[in-house]
């Protein structure tokens, strides 16, 4: 794979451990208190993350960081885990299949952010496929 496409292949397995993720948690999720569930997913998280941090080395970088930086990174761990506490909980309440792909609205979300905030350019594929995830997301909610 071309290095400028490695990024692709990143995603699907970040797309794969995702998908995996939900099913096992809604296995797990049946009679646990959904915060408490999203608690310990986190500590999992945080710990690999810690864990992979040092086996790479990378750790001394955490003094390079701005402070400009440090905040985003505070405000989209705050954003992550108040998604994940609703996630876990729709996930609790209702059925995998459908909550699954109303949650990933946030990537319609999120490409709506990337040109408004970040000033990405907006690309006519871009919208159709954002149109597409909508519609498709309707369609699994109705």
């Amino acid at each position: 794979m071309h290095s400028s496409y490695t990024w692709v292949l990143f995603a699907l397995l970040s797309a794969f451990f995702a998908g995996l993720s939900y099913v096992l948690a809604k296995l797990g999720i049946k009679n646990v208190n959904s915060n408490l569930a999203a608690a310990i997913i986190t500590t999992v998280v945080s710990t690999l993350s810690w864990v992979i941090t040092f086996v790479t080395g990378k750790q001394n970088g955490i003094v390079n960081i701005d402070h400009k930086s440090l905040l985003f990174f505070i405000l989209s761990g705050t954003a992550t885990g108040l998604s994940w506490l609703c996630f876990y909980r729709a996930l609790q309440l209702g059925e995998a299949s459908k909550v699954i792909p109303v949650d990933k609205f946030s990537l319609v979300i999120g490409m709506a952010m990337a040109f408004i905030i970040l000033k990405e350019p907006i690309a006519a594929k871009t919208i159709i496929g954002g149109v597409f995830i909508t519609i498709g997301m309707l369609v699994l909610i109705f």
